[in-house]
This record gives structure tokens, C-alpha cells and sequence, in this order.
């Protein structure tokens, strides 16, 4: 939980979007890139649902051991948000 929130509020901190990122489900990524007239291809939107299926991925392993694969996950998690955050970076500013 503490990722998704870190994951949109850092989004979500990109000024002028016509509309905030609400959760990290499909549908709603898919809302918030039509909403912002994102190209659903380009590397935000993609990292955004690469994040979104690791992010899955631990909460349906959170009753099990720690595996290898959970530690993998949270590992790619970590790099897909720094690498969000450079993306966000390099985007520029809506006129």
C-alpha cells in the first residue's frame, strides 16, 4: 500500500493534468491517459503498468513466505519508481 501511494503521489504531482491518477488498476490508468491525452505506447503510461502488475504480483504473494520472486518484485518496484520519477523529470510542462 505504502508503493501506491508513494507510485500516485508522484504522479499525480506532474502539474497541469486534467486529471489525477485515482488507483493503479487498468481501467484507471487507462482513464487517466485518455484524460491527459497520453499516448497509451509511451514509456510513463508503460511504466505506470509495469509498476501496477509487480505491485499485483505482492499482494497476492503477502500470505506467503518471502520468496525469491517476492524479493525480485519488490526489488523491480523500487527501480520502475526512480525510474517514473526521471521520466516526470523529463517530461515538460503542458502550455
Amino acid at each position: 500500500m505504502d508503493a501506491q501511494r508513494k507510485i500516485l503521489q508522484l504522479v499525480n504531482s506532474k502539474r497541469g493534468q486534467n486529471e489525477e491518477l485515482f488507483g493503479l488498476s487498468s481501467k484507471a490508468i487507462e482513464r487517466w491517459a485518455g484524460a491527459n491525452v497520453l499516448d497509451p505506447n509511451s514509456n510513463l503510461v508503460s511504466l505506470v503498468k509495469q509498476v501496477s502488475g509487480k505491485l499485483f504480483f505482492l499482494a497476492n504473494k503477502c500470505q506467503e513466505q518471502i520468496s525469491e520472486d517476492y524479493r525480485i518484485a519488490s526489488r523491480d518496484i523500487d527501480k520502475l519508481i526512480r525510474s517514473i520519477e526521471d521520466e516526470l523529470r523529463l517530461q515538460p510542462l503542458p502550455r
